[in-house]
């Protein structure tokens, strides 16, 4: 089972990831990076998907039975030159966590990534 810099390695194989990171959304920190952030700057990016992330989850909308997990899997944004991913870690204990991939939309397979990043978010070790 990876850890953060494994998991964050193995996401930067993914046809099309640009960048990749591991996001607190409860602080907006960077628990780690790989690649590139958008315009040079994973924490920026962070904190940015951290809004989105905390929007989405405040929304009624979104709000499932209260079973202690996030009742959202993942958020995709489609921008003009990429998508941002955000797939949530589920872990044993209560985490506010996601890993996040920016993806360059002319080589990436928006599909493929998502499948490949749900894998890598459900081996993803946590301690």
């Amino acid at each position: 089972m990876p850890g953060i810099d494994e998991c964050l390695a193995e996401a930067m194989a993914i046809p099309g990831v640009l960048g990749a990171s591991l996001v607190d959304w409860s602080s907006g920190l960077v628990l780690g990076t790989a690649g590139e952030g958008p315009n040079d700057d994973h924490e920026v990016a962070a904190v940015e998907t951290t809004e989105v992330v905390r929007a989405v989850l405040d929304g009624a909308s979104f709000t499932a039975a209260q079973t202690g997990k996030v009742p959202v899997e993942d958020i995709i944004i489609s921008a003009s030159a990429g998508y941002h991913l955000m797939r949530f870690i589920d872990t044993s204990f209560e985490s506010s966590v996601f890993l996040y991939l920016w993806l360059d939309r002319g080589e990436a397979n928006l599909a493929v990534a998502r499948f490949r990043l749900q894998a890598l978010a459900d081996r993803l070790v946590l301690v």
